[in-house]
């Protein structure tokens, strides 16, 4: 299966991410609000069922490493749409830059999500950095447009991150976006015999204790028309593309509530977000939720 490998002296540097324009602080715990809105912009972008598409049940996370400079993403792409569409995991695209300079500049991309490829990379100890790249779980990573090895990968890490989750849910209420977590789940012991010198059960393993909870703003649907590069002429759809990725507060393993001014995120484009709790720089993906259409 073709893919378009990062050659080591091409990496492009990392870029520190940085949260400014967000507006965070802790708050007590609030009821449960349903609301609506519609971004201003020509996008006329439009958020509905806040409550029941923060609190759906989700099989994992899937994240797409693509470019519109890659003739080998295209599969990819379409592919991320299905899953999607599925609702059973949150499927987000990270559109990259490092091919701008083979004739097309990506018009989605971010270096930022070229960052975050790359601390998957090095937390991994694996250095792979190409598109189409799938990233499962903030884990394991797969080529974009293999579907049974994506299935795979999202049924083998299902036992992990069905017990290490940590609940979060997130609304609109007023003029903010509350994000509310849960306390680190208690992970059953492992079974006897699991380890050597194993009694009736080994010691289960630590919950996790810290990670970084993120705020995704995404467009649902993108369609860029390609005038140039490998795609010339093509016109490549996008589905739930991330326009930008924030640390929006640090989670300790208590439950807790930050709230977010929604203006310092909001942009015309905006159709919906995702909140993922992350362990470290590139890490496990502990906890998520969907808010959207």
């Amino acid at each position: 299966m073709a893919t378009h490998q990062l050659p080591s002296p091409a990496r492009p540097r990392r870029r520190r991410l940085t949260g400014a324009a967000l507006i965070v602080a802790a708050v007590a715990a609030c009821g449960m609000a349903g609301a609506a809105f519609r971004a201003a912009g020509p996008a006329k972008a439009q958020i509905t069922d806040l409550s029941l598409a923060s609190e759906k049940p989700i099989r994992g996370v899937v994240e797409l490493f693509t470019s519109q400079g890659c003739s080998s993403c295209p599969p990819a792409d379409a592919l991320l749409g299905q899953y999607a569409d599925s609702r059973e995991v949150i499927a987000l695209s990270f559109p990259v830059d490092y091919w701008d300079y083979l004739g097309w500049k990506d018009t989605l991309a971010n270096p930022r999500f070229t960052a975050r490829q790359r601390a998957y990379a090095k937390a991994r100890g694996d250095g792979a950095i190409y598109t189409p790249q799938i990233v499962v779980d903030g884990t394991t990573h797969v080529v974009g447009s293999q579907k049974g090895e994506i299935d795979k990968a999202i049924e083998a890490n299902w036992p992990k991150f069905s017990t290490a989750r940590v609940p979060v849910r997130f609304w609109l209420q007023g003029g903010a976006i509350i994000v509310e977590t849960g306390a680190a789940p208690e992970l059953p012991p492992r079974e006897a015999g699991a380890s050597e010198g194993a009694g009736d059960a080994a010691p289960s393993k630590p919950a996790p204790k810290e990670a970084t909870i993120w705020l995704a703003v995404i467009t649902r649907k993108a369609e860029v028309p390609v005038r140039a590069g490998e795609n010339k002429g093509k016109s490549l759809v996008y589905t739930n593309v991330v326009r930008e990725i924030v640390p929006i507060g640090m989670w300790r393993g208590k439950p807790m509530n930050v709230r977010i001014a929604r203006h310092s995120v909001l942009k015309p484009e905006t159709e919906a977000f995702a909140v993922l709790i992350q362990q470290g720089d590139g890490g496990p993906i502990i906890g998520a939720a969907w808010m959207g259409p």
